[in-house]
């Protein structure tokens, strides 16, 4: 497979959704800003992110994917087996969410109250008013669950762009509800976008569909029936939800930690924050996860473990690349980042000032939530999903600690900080593991090329460092005048870590060739 060329199509399309997402973003902060109708809008709207992580891009993904391509291989390629496992599977699960999302709504009070910590002394009627988007946005939750199945038989189809578009839809109807449908005030505007979150969930659902019809996969529906197999994807699924979803764990931990102890705006701040440090995870990490899991499975199934461990190295070479000079970027250039992309309307320079600085904390980790995106795939191939959970209950421990530790000391900066720091340890617990059982060595191309890939990225933070009261005036002012500078930040970034690659030869003009024509 070529890992660049495939992370290049399904990276595009998450650009692309990214950068909606950073629009609409946008358009928030612009109606609603950093108050309270903000925080209770995002309180439920975690939710559905948390469980979207957990499931589809985790926990389902996880045990269902390595399943289904074993299906297939015991037929001897027959795509008919994986199916009607796939069937099997649908049955079971389509009537367990429908029960689960009814009991959420009912459930949406105290559910609210544990996503928010009960917010910070918060009057009736606006605890009810949280409570009402909640219930609005939950149904998403069984909507994101069955385009997780399908978009998992896609992705073992090597259809990757389908499930990559998807998210694409659900930024759509986001900015369309802002947009088009923005009220008088932050909580009629705010109530519009828990409205839009299921609508997108519907749209998802129906391309997911459409995406399947296309590629000749029809499931049909059956009564539910609980088998050896199905016993077997329910085992792997519950340790994958938390082992795959221990930076939503900490984030859902740290939001209601700072929803308690901090005062309004708190929750805005790390959630803005959040949605910058989630592009280059998206873009590289979740991307990654997405392409190595059915890849690695396959070549286990095959008996090519040597070329499974290979493919796990260009994994990791591939994710820093990318993830060093993001971490850097966004570490040293946050307030002009910032500034570009909210200041204004109901967001001011304060707010800026502060999300600024819960982005450099969140920062710090982003090499380790995108490895913990490629390691994990080294364990899930193989069937076992209860190891990276042990892992990500400790990251969640130390989490926990962090935050009480460093609310009290460095207030809202705390808990993105402890988050950081966890998914170090998760990383480290990970690569450890593997290394230890044999299933992942660094190799010497690998070993050569992240101490000068480190060094490139601190060689474009120092040019971004001396050149940021160059790009300053540009972070106000028009609509096209920000883009303009963010672009030109952008650009001269990127430009001077590619220089900066060369000079330090952690890549050559040839291997950068290469990559593209072989990955």
């Amino acid at each position: 497979m070529n890992l660049a060329k495939t992370l290049g199509s399904v990276g595009g399309l998450t650009l692309v959704s990214r950068v909606l997402a950073l629009g609409r973003d946008s358009l928030q902060a612009t109606f609603v800003g950093a108050g309270f109708a903000s925080d209770a809008f995002l309180v439920a709207f975690r939710l559905p992110n948390m469980f979207r992580a957990l499931f589809a891009e985790g926990a389902f993904s996880a045990a269902f994917i390595p399943m289904f391509n074993r299906r297939v291989a015991e037929s001897e390629g027959r795509l008919a087996a994986g199916l009607d496992f796939a069937e099997r599977a649908l049955a079971v699960l389509l009537p367990l969410l429908i029960l689960f999302t009814l009991g959420m709504i009912a459930a949406a009070w105290p559910v609210t109250w544990a996503l928010s910590g009960g917010f910070n002394d918060p009057s009736p009627e606006q605890f009810a008013y949280a409570v009402t988007l909640s219930r609005i946005t939950i149904p998403y939750l069984a909507l994101i669950s069955i385009v997780s199945l399908l978009g998992g038989i896609l992705n073992s189809l090597n259809k990757f762009w389908v499930n990559a578009a998807a998210p694409i839809l659900l930024n759509i109807s986001m900015i369309t509800g802002l947009w088009f449908f923005h009220g008088d005030n932050a909580y009629e505007t705010a109530r519009v976008q828990a409205i839009a979150v299921t609508a997108g969930g519907a749209l998802q659902l129906a391309f997911l569909i459409l995406g399947c019809v296309r590629a000749g996969v029809k499931l049909r529906l059956r009564p539910p029936r609980i088998d050896k197999d199905i016993r077997q994807l329910f085992k792997l699924i519950l340790p994958a939800a938390a082992g795959a979803g221990a930076v939503q764990i900490n984030l859902l931990i740290s939001t209601a930690l700072a929803g308690s102890l901090l005062a309004p705006g708190a929750i805005s701040y790390i959630y803005y924050a959040d949605r910058l440090n989630q592009l280059p995870l998206g873009l590289i990490g979740i991307g990654l996860g997405t392409i190595l899991l059915p890849t690695i499975s396959r070549l286990l199934g095959e008996g090519r473990d040597a070329e499974a461990m290979a493919m796990q190295n260009r994994g990791i070479e591939l994710a820093l690349f990318l993830t060093l000079p993001a971490m850097v970027a966004l570490m040293i250039a946050a307030e002009p980042i910032i500034r570009t992309l909210f200041q204004h309307g109901r967001f001011d320079a304060a707010d800026t000032s502060a999300t600024a600085i819960t982005l450099a904390a969140f920062s710090i980790g982003l090499p380790a939530y995108v490895l913990i995106k490629v390691l994990t795939p080294g364990f899930y191939a193989r069937e076992d999903t209860k190891t990276p959970v042990r892992f990500a209950m400790i990251a969640v421990g130390a989490n926990i600690a962090g935050n009480l530790i460093l609310i009290p000391t460095i207030g809202y900066v705390g808990p993105p900080l402890a988050t950081a720091l966890s998914a170090c340890i998760n990383m480290g617990l990970l690569y450890a593991t593997l290394r230890k059982r044999g299933h992942f060595e660094a190799d010497a191309r690998l070993k050569r090329r992240v101490p000068r890939l480190a060094l490139a990225a601190l060689l474009m933070g120092l040019a971004l460092w001396l050149g940021e009261r160059w790009i300053e005036p540009y972070t106000t002012g028009s609509f096209w005048v920000r883009a303009g500078g963010m672009l030109a930040l952008v650009g001269a970034g990127g430009a001077i870590y590619g220089a900066a690659c060369l000079v330090t030869r952690a890549y050559l003009l040839s291997d950068l060739k290469a990559m593209v024509r072989r990955g």
